[in-house]
């Protein structure tokens, strides 16, 4: 292994392990909360967020508690009209943290796909549609 805990391509322990996968992020809902708020770096009214996630006002709530509480997302609560408004968004942490989740993920379809490519049509090797 080397200092950052990665494996030699030449060592096979661990090799799909896929350390950089959280599990807090690797859960659907919250998976669709951190791509929608990726998508939009200045955030989005709860309203919207729900509606992009297909989800219900108690249960975008929780993934949302849950997300704050890891340090991913910032909660804004206001009044505005007599109404109250929430606003959320990526912390710049969570952003960082989510941008190397993404590269895991990467790593895990290039894993599955094969490295090389078929010499004979260009397809990789691995995994192919049915």
């Amino acid at each position: 292994m080397t200092k950052r805990g990665k494996t030699r391509p030449d060592d096979p322990s661990g090799r799909y392990s896929y350390g950089g996968l959280e599990r807090i992020m690797h859960e659907r809902a919250r998976l669709g909360i951190l791509t929608s708020l990726a998508s939009h770096p200045k955030g989005l009214p709860f309203i919207d967020l729900k509606e992009l996630c297909a989800l219900t006002d108690g249960n975008l709530s929780r993934h949302l508690q849950v997300l704050q509480e890891a340090g991913f997302v910032s909660i804004r609560k206001s009044t505005a009209q007599g109404r109250s408004h929430t606003r959320c968004r990526l912390t710049a942490p969570g952003r960082r943290k989510f941008a190397a989740y993404l590269t895991e993920l990467e790593q895990v379809v290039r894993d599955a796909m094969g490295s090389e490519a078929d010499d004979a049509g260009g397809a990789r090797e691995g995994l192919s549609p049915a």
